[in-house]
Protein backbone atom coordinates (compact mmCIF):
# COMPACT_ATOMS: atom_id res chain seq x y z
CA UNK A 1 0.00 0.00 0.00
CA UNK A 2 0.92 3.41 -0.54
CA UNK A 3 1.77 6.11 2.26
CA UNK A 4 -1.13 6.45 4.41
CA UNK A 5 -2.95 10.17 3.87
CA UNK A 6 -4.08 10.63 7.66
CA UNK A 7 -6.06 13.54 8.81
CA UNK A 8 -6.35 14.59 12.36
CA UNK A 9 -7.21 17.50 14.74
CA UNK A 10 -5.01 20.39 15.96
CA UNK A 11 -6.42 20.59 18.90
CA UNK A 12 -5.22 19.75 22.22
CA UNK A 13 -7.62 17.12 22.90
CA UNK A 14 -5.89 15.00 19.89
CA UNK A 15 -2.58 15.27 21.14
CA UNK A 16 -2.54 11.51 22.25
CA UNK A 17 -3.59 10.15 19.05
CA UNK A 18 -0.96 12.59 17.31
CA UNK A 19 1.61 11.73 19.55
CA UNK A 20 0.83 7.82 19.28
CA UNK A 21 1.30 7.78 15.63
CA UNK A 22 4.27 10.13 15.22
CA UNK A 23 6.43 8.37 18.30
CA UNK A 24 5.01 4.62 18.69
CA UNK A 25 7.13 3.44 15.59
CA UNK A 26 4.08 1.35 14.98
CA UNK A 27 2.81 3.68 11.90
CA UNK A 28 6.09 4.07 9.50
CA UNK A 29 4.91 5.05 5.85
CA UNK A 30 2.39 7.84 6.62
CA UNK A 31 1.37 11.56 5.46
CA UNK A 32 -0.01 13.68 8.80
CA UNK A 33 -2.16 16.75 8.08
CA UNK A 34 -3.05 18.36 11.88
CA UNK A 35 -6.42 20.51 10.73
CA UNK A 36 -9.57 21.84 12.31
CA UNK A 37 -12.29 19.45 12.21
CA UNK A 38 -14.47 21.00 9.40
CA UNK A 39 -11.45 20.36 7.58
CA UNK A 40 -10.63 16.39 8.68
CA UNK A 41 -13.89 15.33 6.87
CA UNK A 42 -13.16 17.95 3.62
CA UNK A 43 -10.17 16.01 2.84
CA UNK A 44 -11.54 12.39 3.34
CA UNK A 45 -14.56 13.61 1.51
CA UNK A 46 -11.76 14.76 -1.40
CA UNK A 47 -10.00 11.67 -1.38
CA UNK A 48 -6.68 13.62 -0.13
CA UNK A 49 -7.02 11.53 3.20
CA UNK A 50 -7.08 7.77 3.66
CA UNK A 51 -8.27 8.02 7.13
CA UNK A 52 -9.71 10.83 8.98
CA UNK A 53 -10.60 11.91 12.36
CA UNK A 54 -14.23 13.05 11.66
CA UNK A 55 -16.54 15.24 12.91
CA UNK A 56 -19.61 13.04 14.29
CA UNK A 57 -21.93 15.64 12.43
CA UNK A 58 -20.41 15.63 9.40
CA UNK A 59 -20.91 11.77 9.04
CA UNK A 60 -23.91 12.10 7.32
CA UNK A 61 -21.99 13.94 4.36
CA UNK A 62 -21.05 10.42 3.47
CA UNK A 63 -23.03 7.47 2.26
CA UNK A 64 -20.84 4.86 2.93
CA UNK A 65 -18.47 5.19 5.56
CA UNK A 66 -16.56 2.71 7.98
CA UNK A 67 -15.26 3.10 11.78
CA UNK A 68 -11.83 1.76 11.59
CA UNK A 69 -10.75 2.48 15.19
CA UNK A 70 -11.17 1.39 18.85
CA UNK A 71 -11.04 5.36 19.77
CA UNK A 72 -12.65 8.68 19.55
CA UNK A 73 -12.73 11.94 20.70
CA UNK A 74 -16.02 11.83 23.27
CA UNK A 75 -17.11 12.52 26.90
CA UNK A 76 -19.08 10.99 29.93
CA UNK A 77 -18.83 14.00 31.73
CA UNK A 78 -18.36 17.89 31.02
CA UNK A 79 -15.47 18.66 28.00
CA UNK A 80 -14.67 22.14 28.61
CA UNK A 81 -14.44 22.87 24.93
CA UNK A 82 -17.52 22.48 23.72
CA UNK A 83 -19.47 25.69 24.95
CA UNK A 84 -22.31 27.61 24.66
CA UNK A 85 -21.05 31.09 26.00
CA UNK A 86 -23.90 33.89 26.74
CA UNK A 87 -24.64 37.26 28.15
CA UNK A 88 -27.80 35.77 29.28
CA UNK A 89 -29.44 32.59 30.40
CA UNK A 90 -30.85 30.06 28.13
CA UNK A 91 -34.43 31.16 27.87
CA UNK A 92 -33.50 34.45 26.93
CA UNK A 93 -30.36 33.50 23.94
CA UNK A 94 -32.46 35.39 20.63
CA UNK A 95 -29.55 34.48 18.90
CA UNK A 96 -26.23 32.30 18.65
CA UNK A 97 -23.33 32.47 16.42
CA UNK A 98 -21.89 29.09 15.59
CA UNK A 99 -18.03 28.74 15.38
CA UNK A 100 -16.68 27.88 11.71
CA UNK A 101 -14.19 25.13 13.39
CA UNK A 102 -16.87 22.45 13.93
CA UNK A 103 -20.09 20.94 12.57
CA UNK A 104 -20.58 18.88 15.43
CA UNK A 105 -21.24 21.26 17.72
CA UNK A 106 -23.19 23.29 15.72
CA UNK A 107 -25.46 20.24 15.11
CA UNK A 108 -25.55 19.36 18.81
CA UNK A 109 -26.27 22.65 20.12
CA UNK A 110 -29.21 23.01 17.70
CA UNK A 111 -30.42 19.55 18.91
CA UNK A 112 -30.10 20.55 22.59
CA UNK A 113 -31.80 24.28 21.34
CA UNK A 114 -35.50 22.28 20.15
CA UNK A 115 -35.40 18.87 21.62
CA UNK A 116 -33.86 19.48 25.43
CA UNK A 117 -34.21 23.33 26.22
CA UNK A 118 -37.18 24.18 24.54
CA UNK A 119 -35.55 27.65 23.14
CA UNK A 120 -35.76 28.84 19.33
CA UNK A 121 -33.28 31.39 18.94
CA UNK A 122 -31.22 32.20 15.30
CA UNK A 123 -28.28 30.36 14.31
CA UNK A 124 -25.83 31.63 12.45
CA UNK A 125 -22.22 30.18 11.09
CA UNK A 126 -19.04 32.24 11.66
CA UNK A 127 -16.44 32.80 9.33
CA UNK A 128 -12.80 30.83 10.03
CA UNK A 129 -11.03 32.88 12.69
CA UNK A 130 -14.08 35.26 13.77
CA UNK A 131 -14.57 32.98 17.30
CA UNK A 132 -11.44 34.13 18.19
CA UNK A 133 -11.80 37.74 17.83
CA UNK A 134 -13.14 40.22 20.52
CA UNK A 135 -16.64 41.52 18.81
CA UNK A 136 -19.83 41.69 21.23
CA UNK A 137 -22.00 38.82 20.53
CA UNK A 138 -25.05 37.71 22.68
CA UNK A 139 -24.33 34.23 22.47
CA UNK A 140 -21.61 32.14 20.69
CA UNK A 141 -20.68 28.23 20.49
CA UNK A 142 -16.88 27.82 20.69
CA UNK A 143 -14.53 24.74 20.65
CA UNK A 144 -11.52 23.75 21.15
CA UNK A 145 -8.31 25.38 22.37
CA UNK A 146 -9.82 29.02 22.23
CA UNK A 147 -12.27 28.29 24.89
CA UNK A 148 -9.94 28.50 27.69
CA UNK A 149 -9.50 32.11 26.83
CA UNK A 150 -13.22 33.03 25.55
CA UNK A 151 -15.11 31.47 28.97
CA UNK A 152 -13.93 34.35 30.97
CA UNK A 153 -15.52 36.67 28.32
CA UNK A 154 -19.29 35.67 28.99
CA UNK A 155 -21.52 35.36 32.08
CA UNK A 156 -23.14 32.38 31.46
CA UNK A 157 -21.55 29.07 30.14
CA UNK A 158 -22.91 25.67 29.03
CA UNK A 159 -20.92 22.38 28.60
CA UNK A 160 -22.87 21.24 25.49
CA UNK A 161 -21.01 17.37 26.37
CA UNK A 162 -22.72 17.63 29.78
CA UNK A 163 -25.94 19.35 28.50
CA UNK A 164 -26.01 15.94 25.92
CA UNK A 165 -25.37 13.63 29.20
CA UNK A 166 -28.29 15.50 31.08
CA UNK A 167 -30.76 14.92 28.45
CA UNK A 168 -29.78 11.28 26.79
CA UNK A 169 -28.19 9.92 30.41
CA UNK A 170 -25.80 8.91 27.46
CA UNK A 171 -21.98 9.84 26.41
CA UNK A 172 -21.19 12.50 23.61
CA UNK A 173 -19.24 11.06 20.62
CA UNK A 174 -17.64 14.27 18.82
CA UNK A 175 -15.29 12.69 16.32
CA UNK A 176 -14.51 9.24 15.38
CA UNK A 177 -12.04 7.88 12.72
CA UNK A 178 -12.95 7.14 9.36
CA UNK A 179 -12.20 5.76 6.04
CA UNK A 180 -14.24 5.47 3.02
CA UNK A 181 -12.23 2.42 1.37
CA UNK A 182 -11.11 -0.53 2.64
CA UNK A 183 -8.08 -0.30 4.79
CA UNK A 184 -5.67 -3.80 5.20
CA UNK A 185 -6.18 -4.95 8.54
CA UNK A 186 -2.45 -5.30 9.49
CA UNK A 187 -2.66 -1.45 8.47
CA UNK A 188 -5.62 -1.17 11.04
CA UNK A 189 -4.19 -3.13 13.45
CA UNK A 190 -0.70 -0.86 13.77
CA UNK A 191 -3.11 2.49 13.79
CA UNK A 192 -4.92 0.44 16.63
CA UNK A 193 -1.80 0.36 18.45
CA UNK A 194 -0.50 4.00 17.77
CA UNK A 195 -3.66 5.47 18.94
CA UNK A 196 -4.01 2.94 21.75
CA UNK A 197 0.32 4.12 23.20
CA UNK A 198 -0.81 7.62 22.93
CA UNK A 199 -3.97 7.44 24.92
CA UNK A 200 -1.84 5.11 27.87
CA UNK A 201 0.63 7.71 27.45
CA UNK A 202 -0.58 11.17 28.63
CA UNK A 203 2.31 12.00 30.39
CA UNK A 204 4.68 11.96 27.63
CA UNK A 205 2.30 13.40 25.18
CA UNK A 206 2.30 16.51 27.14
CA UNK A 207 5.88 16.23 27.46
CA UNK A 208 6.11 15.86 23.73
CA UNK A 209 3.97 18.99 23.45
CA UNK A 210 4.89 21.22 25.95
CA UNK A 211 5.76 24.08 23.84
CA UNK A 212 2.18 23.81 21.88
CA UNK A 213 0.37 23.53 25.53
CA UNK A 214 -2.87 25.74 26.28
CA UNK A 215 -0.76 28.26 28.87
CA UNK A 216 -4.32 28.70 31.14
CA UNK A 217 -5.58 24.97 30.91
CA UNK A 218 -5.35 22.56 32.63
CA UNK A 219 -3.93 19.99 30.37
CA UNK A 220 -3.04 17.11 32.57
CA UNK A 221 -6.55 17.15 34.04
CA UNK A 222 -8.39 17.82 30.80
CA UNK A 223 -6.89 14.89 28.78
CA UNK A 224 -6.85 12.50 31.37
CA UNK A 225 -10.75 13.44 33.01
CA UNK A 226 -12.55 15.24 30.46
CA UNK A 227 -12.02 13.64 26.97
CA UNK A 228 -12.86 9.84 26.93
CA UNK A 229 -10.70 8.26 24.75
CA UNK A 230 -12.34 4.62 24.48
CA UNK A 231 -14.94 3.82 21.73
CA UNK A 232 -16.96 1.85 23.41
CA UNK A 233 -20.98 0.44 23.90
CA UNK A 234 -21.89 3.29 25.85
CA UNK A 235 -20.67 5.68 23.43
CA UNK A 236 -21.84 3.81 19.88
CA UNK A 237 -25.06 3.94 21.49
CA UNK A 238 -24.83 7.97 22.19
CA UNK A 239 -23.46 8.00 18.92
CA UNK A 240 -26.13 6.50 17.31
CA UNK A 241 -29.02 8.71 18.96
CA UNK A 242 -27.33 12.02 18.10
CA UNK A 243 -27.19 10.76 14.42
CA UNK A 244 -30.57 9.70 14.61
CA UNK A 245 -31.53 13.12 15.67
CA UNK A 246 -29.62 14.23 12.66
Amino acid sequence: MKALNISAVSYLNTYPFVYGIQQSGYLRDYQLYLEVPSMCAERLKSGEADIALVPTGALSDFKNYHIISDYCIGAVREVVTVLLLSDKPLEKIRKVYLDFDSRTSSRLVQVLAQSFWKITPLFERLKPGQAEDHSEREAIVAIGDKTFDLKGRYPYSYDLAEEWIRFTKLPFVFAVWVSLKPIPEDVLGCLNKALRFGVENIEGTLDFFSAKLPKNADCRQYLSENISFNFDKAKKEGLNLFLSFL
